[in-house]
């Protein structure tokens, strides 16, 4: 019975594809998600109050200048550098001082000084500001050595930025010095664009509540509760799409609703090519799976699709791997859609406080931190290790090809802050 059926080589790799099918290399799977996205979000105007981790739609000018006029940048004594001779300096004082936002109101005589505070605006026939500390003073009049240098202590009219000035750039996403900035050349409102809503959608049998009682085969769903406080970090807006079983029907319901809940859709589990991989099989049935076979650890199972003409992106449903996936692939794809547009994590290289052998055909992952400047790497690679990502600071990204990596040797670390 079944004479002609004959067993495949036993490979002993989870990871290994059918014969004649290639993995997609990283850089082409990112080249392709850039080339195919837009922003998908409207513009809006909002107040300096609520503008904060907002992207910036328009590029910014400065509507007055900053410092608006002269101004003094010490407490301490003004006058005219002109009137000064040679040798040690005595002047009279005018009544009345210059203090910020209480000006003098009137010229200071040529040769005479008066008092000044800090950010006040140089009276007219003031040009030059002595430190206080560098002075003799009576109610009369002051005496201080020679050697002050013209304008010192002064601050020009838009030294910082003129009126007109570009401040900030259309795609930034602002923070709130950027915010000080804008306030600071008179604006009060920015143009911003609307949050990206970012559904959430977790798919499995075996999978339960966190904090409800878990049967046995069963798990809490750690990935939902990870990717929706990850995408607030990032200043999206989560949208929270619950969890659907291993029924492709339902997954089909859930999706349409999504469609028009969310902007783009991110779902965990289910991306593969097994009996219950639903979401990469709607996907394929739709027409609208792009790549899924992607040469990376952790990660390998990952669709890439649209639904309704909204974005999917389906991560694999071990944790870690639905993290890294998610930073790699999913965080510059949604800059683009936010209007942030497209950019790639800050690394850095820094020695190596591991050993490694790593063959050549995926770009590899590990979690990793910093410690008295070397990298360290959590002891196992499992995508089911959630307290490596915990205890981790951010990736160590090792190349496609084959590498050995020796202490000491420098790698590429990735803050998770790079990719936010």
């Amino acid at each position: 019975m079944h004479a002609t059926l004959k067993p495949p080589p036993l490979r002993d790799d989870c990871f290994a594809l059918p014969a004649g099918v290639d993995w997609t290399p990283v850089d082409v799977a990112l080249d392709g998600l850039r080339q195919r996205l837009h922003c998908v979000v409207a513009e809006e105007t909002l107040a300096l109050s609520a503008a904060l981790g907002r992207i910036l739609a328009k590029d910014v000018v400065a509507a007055r200048a900053n410092p608006p006029e002269p101004n003094a940048a010490v407490d301490g004594y003004g006058f005219a550098f002109a009137a000064l001779g040679a040798g040690d300096q005595t002047l009279p004082l005018v009544e009345g001082r210059a203090a910020a936002g209480v000006p003098l109101g009137h010229p200071v005589p040529y040769g005479s000084a008066v008092r000044i505070l800090t950010g006040a605006a140089l009276p007219e026939g003031v040009d030059t500001v002595i430190l206080e500390e560098d002075v003799n003073a009576s109610p009369e009049a002051i005496a201080f050595r020679e050697g002050v240098k013209p304008y010192a202590n002064t601050r020009k009219a838009g030294e910082d930025k003129a009126a007109g000035d570009a401040i900030l750039r259309a795609g930034q996403r602002l923070g709130a010095a950027d915010l000080a900035l804008a306030a600071a050349t008179g604006l009060g409102a920015l143009p911003v664009f609307e949050r990206l809503r970012v559904g959430v959608l977790s798919t499995g049998d075996e999978l339960v509540e966190p904090g409800e009682a878990a049967r046995a085969g069963q798990i809490y769903d750690a990935n939902r509760v990870m990717l929706l406080a990850l995408l607030s970090d990032m200043g999206f807006a989560p949208v929270d799409l619950g969890r659907v079983g291993d029924a492709r029907e339902a997954l089909r319901a859930r999706l349409d609703a999504a469609a028009m809940e969310a902007d783009v859709i991110l779902t965990s589990g289910g991306a593969s090519n097994g009996d219950e991989d639903h979401v990469s099989a709607l996907l394929r049935e739709a027409g609208a799976m792009q790549e899924w076979r992607i040469a990376v650890k952790p990660g390998r199972p990952l669709a890439l699709g649209m639904w309704q003409g909204t974005p999917v992106f389906g991560l694999p449903g071990n944790p870690v791997a639905a993290l890294v996936c998610t930073l790699v692939f999913a965080r510059p794809a949604m800059g683009v859609l936010a209007g942030r547009g497209w950019s790639a994590p800050q690394g850095y290289a820094l020695p190596a406080a591991f050993e490694k052998r790593k063959k050549a055909g995926r770009r590899e992952y590990l979690r990793a931190r910093v410690r008295d400047g070397q990298v360290e790497v959590f002891a196992s690679e499992g995508s089911g290790r959630i307290s490596g990502l915990s205890w981790a600071e951010g990736l160590v990204e090792l190349p496609d090809g084959a590498v050995d990596v020796a202490r000491g040797d420098r790698v590429r670390f990735v803050p998770y802050g790079s990719f936010l």
